[in-house]
């Protein structure tokens, strides 16, 4: 059994309901969108996570998750722990984290988009994600749901998964100069994801490809994003200025610490989020362990579900703000994980 079972079931029977007043009950297991067991190569889970991406180290007050999932990450260990250039990344790690309180690790690895995350340090106490009233909503338009989702990887792409098996018109738009990289990572496990949605290449590195986004986002019930506030700027994307087209929308953010507040901008992926949320186990030696692969994205793409669901019923007008370490602190006290670090 999962070990983060009991949030999944709560979820996934959540929106079995909500599913089910659109007209069409999901059946998320049947979907097959929640793990990635047999897509990659994954190892048990321990000090290091299933994907060997992520590994939870010592600081000098407690635990950190240093996550090097992209081959950037670790061209930054010299600039953050002041190390030298060309010495491996691990080992620089292990010898040089363990005398530094880990808020100052975290907090000077966000200064340089080091995905790091202290073990425990966010706490909630439910799977909600929060609703933040934006627009003044609307009636709701004919059907079908009309979806733009411009997620990539899992939690995002997970949410409208759903929705297309819902009934949703979903259209994944992909920027020709960054695809999702599981369409190539993981094929399989991407046609879970979007095989029943529209395919829609823009070269978003242009200004007429930018208006067509817009335009489509202006005539969209729902639309779906993985990107923090600056990367949506950089698109000359305004959430302000979409709702105030498209007064209805709802808008759903998957980002890692939430859409707004000071930690906007930090970067997050699957494993960092579950330790910062608390979503692991503790050996007897008092150190923590990763419990399986990537676990706060199903739980984060669930919760982003119910969380749409919930602001159309509504008359829209709502940015769900689904974040990847929130949903893992949420699903970290209904598993009964949670304690200090």
């Amino acid at each position: 059994m999962s070990p983060i079972a009991p949030a999944l079931e709560l979820l996934t029977a959540e929106i079995a309901e909500l599913t089910a007043q659109f007209g069409r009950r999901v059946d998320v297991a049947a979907l097959g969108v929640t793990d990635r067991a047999g897509q990659l190569p994954l190892s048990a889970p321990g000090l290091r996570s299933p994907n060997g991406a992520c590994r939870l180290v010592p600081a000098a007050d407690g635990w950190i998750a240093v996550n090097l999932a992209r081959e950037e990450d670790a061209e930054l260990i010299p600039a953050w722990l002041g190390c030298e250039f060309g010495a491996p990344p691990w080992t620089a790690i292990a010898a040089l984290a363990g005398a530094r309180p880990w808020r100052t690790l975290v907090a000077e690895a966000q200064d340089l988009g080091l995905p790091v995350a202290g073990v425990g340090e966010v706490a909630s106490d439910g799977l909600a994600a929060p609703l933040l009233k934006l627009g003044v909503g609307a009636t709701r338009r004919a059907e079908p749901l009309k979806v733009v989702d411009l997620s990539a990887l899992w939690a995002g792409p997970l949410c409208g998964a759903i929705l297309a098996a819902a009934g949703g018109s979903v259209a994944k738009v992909e920027s020709l100069g960054r695809p999702d990289p599981t369409r190539t990572s993981t094929p399989e496990f991407f046609r879970r994801l979007n095989g029943g949605k529209a395919d829609v290449s823009l070269d978003l590195r242009r200004a007429d490809g930018r208006a067509v986004l817009r335009e489509r986002i202006a005539e969209a019930d729902v639309v779906i994003t993985s990107a923090r506030p600056r990367g949506l700027a950089s698109l000359g994307l305004s959430v302000e200025a979409a709702f105030a087209a498209n007064p209805g929308l709802v808008w759903v953010a998957v980002t890692g610490y939430g859409f707004t507040g000071e930690a906007a901008s930090r970067v997050a992926f699957g494993d960092d989020a579950a330790a910062a949320g608390g979503l692991v186990g503790w050996s007897t030696d008092g150190s923590p362990q990763f419990l399986g692969d990537a676990l706060a994205d199903p739980v984060t793409g669930l919760a982003a579900v119910v969380g749409a669901l919930k602001a159309l019923a509504e008359g829209g007008g709502v940015l769900v703000d689904a974040s990847l370490a929130g949903s893992a602190a949420g699903a970290a006290a209904v598993c009964r994980l949670r304690r200090a670090a």
